[in-house]
């Protein structure tokens, strides 16, 4: 009878926590963002896209799924580090998640390759976030003492 108990007792517990971390990635989602598509690469055909949310710091770009519990974001860019490579149209087996008027983009942050998908207003907000960054060669110097 205890043992039953003790298994109901911790059968309740992961559960709750399992509500909580649901309930805890809601409220991130729900804080804002702008909609996206991103994959990791290498990726075979049309496989791999996670729908989800981009926001823009001011050193950092995250990636949060829509379908992961992790209390943080899944993937962090730094802005410095992004290297923008090639865009082109979705194709093939794409368009049963991706409308025609998104594009596709290619990037790499750290040796870790990337695509991710926009609507034109979201990939125009992204490019003018990557290319305002601060050039390396400025930096702040010391107050002179």
């Amino acid at each position: 009878m205890h043992t039953g108990l003790i298994a109901l007792i911790i059968l309740v517990v992961l559960l709750a926590v399992l509500v909580a971390a649901f309930a805890y990635r809601l409220v991130v989602l729900r804080r804002g963002g702008t909609a996206a598509i991103m994959r990791v690469l290498p990726s075979d055909g049309g496989s791999g896209w996670r729908h989800g949310i981009i926001r823009y710091g001011d050193n950092t770009l995250v990636f949060f799924k829509l379908s992961s519990l992790r209390p943080g974001p899944d993937h962090r860019l730094g802005r410095q580090d992004i290297h923008l490579g090639d865009r082109r149209a979705p194709r093939d087996t794409e368009f049963d998640i991706m409308t025609p008027d998104i594009a596709v983009l290619e990037l790499s942050d750290h040796g870790k390759n990337f695509e991710i998908a926009l609507d034109r207003s979201a990939l125009t907000a992204f490019l003018s976030w990557v290319e305002s960054r601060p050039s390396g060669r400025s930096r702040r110097r010391r107050p002179a003492a």
